[in-house]
């Protein structure tokens, strides 16, 4: 069986809100293996937002233990967590949270630039094969105002993808598209999840529950419960990490849209 990516033990969170106390996560018991789809779901203030932040590092637990990749957060400096976030993580916003100032090209290339690892010349190969690959090279100087909200989301799905994360973290990411390219966005993070990245998505829209391999529920700051599922898209984790399987992100989104990333027209579309 593959082993643990997250565990989260007795997780706790609480935010003060004046002389109130919101227990904003209580209790939580999670693992995720290597190479899952799996939803964490539940209605507005259940706690998955919350869950995917101390997971993505950008929070920390009041009480519990967060581990991932191994790693106690609670034991790491802020540095460490810095290079865990660059260098394990990837994420996908509901809002995207590309920069406005930059262009497609540029919102894509900026996490290789915070790691510092690769020169201009090996940047310049990752960022146009990605875009290649998503279908947006014609469009690789056009600022995020110029983009459609589907094109928005492929950027920030090759943002997320670029440092090569061994995690996506995915909060909402259909929340702000129609139902086409929702479901586009959706067959492209599967693509992906069969190259063996993990997938981690907090959501409520039903069209992405039931693509998952495994839904997690929670109400009010509690997992309710934990279901494997069992649709005909999805994955085993053992198929997703499996040597057959282990093809680079590249190929699997050309395995996806060759039409878009041949035709620059069609990407408009999405």
């Amino acid at each position: 069986m593959p082993d643990a990516i997250v565990t989260l033990q007795g997780v706790d969170k609480d935010y003060p809100l004046g002389a109130v106390v919101v227990r904003a996560l209580q209790g939580v018991d999670l693992e995720i293996d290597a190479g899952e789809f799996t939803v964490i779901a539940g209605p507005s203030g259940s706690g998955k937002t919350t869950l995917l932040n101390l997971i993505g590092c950008v929070d920390v637990a009041t009480r519990g233990t967060v581990t991932i990749d191994g790693a106690n957060t609670h034991k790491l400096s802020e540095r460490d967590l810095t290079r865990l976030r660059l260098h394990k993580l990837g994420f996908i916003f509901q809002s995207f949270n590309l920069v406005g100032v930059l262009d497609a090209f540029q919102n894509i290339e900026l996490p290789l630039l915070l790691q510092r690892d690769l020169g201009a010349a090996a940047r310049t190969e990752r960022v146009r094969g990605l875009l290649e690959q998503v279908g947006l090279t014609a469009f690789a100087h056009h600022r995020p105002g110029e983009l459609s909200g589907g094109q928005r989301q492929r950027v920030a799905i090759a943002r997320a993808l670029v440092s090569q994360p061994r995690i996506v973290l995915a909060d909402e990411p259909t929340a702000n598209l129609d139902s086409v390219t929702g479901a586009q966005i959706l067959e492209l993070m599967q693509a992906l999840n069969r190259t063996g990245t993990t997938f981690l998505f907090s959501t409520h829209d039903p069209r992405v529950v039931e693509r998952a391999r495994r839904v997690v529920r929670m109400v009010d700051g509690r997992i309710d419960s934990d279901s494997a599922m069992s649709p005909a898209a999805a994955v085993s984790p053992a198929a997703a990490v499996s040597p057959a399987a282990a093809v680079s992100p590249a190929a699997a989104l050309a395995t996806l849209t060759p039409a878009a990333a041949d035709h620059p027209a069609a990407a408009t579309s999405v």
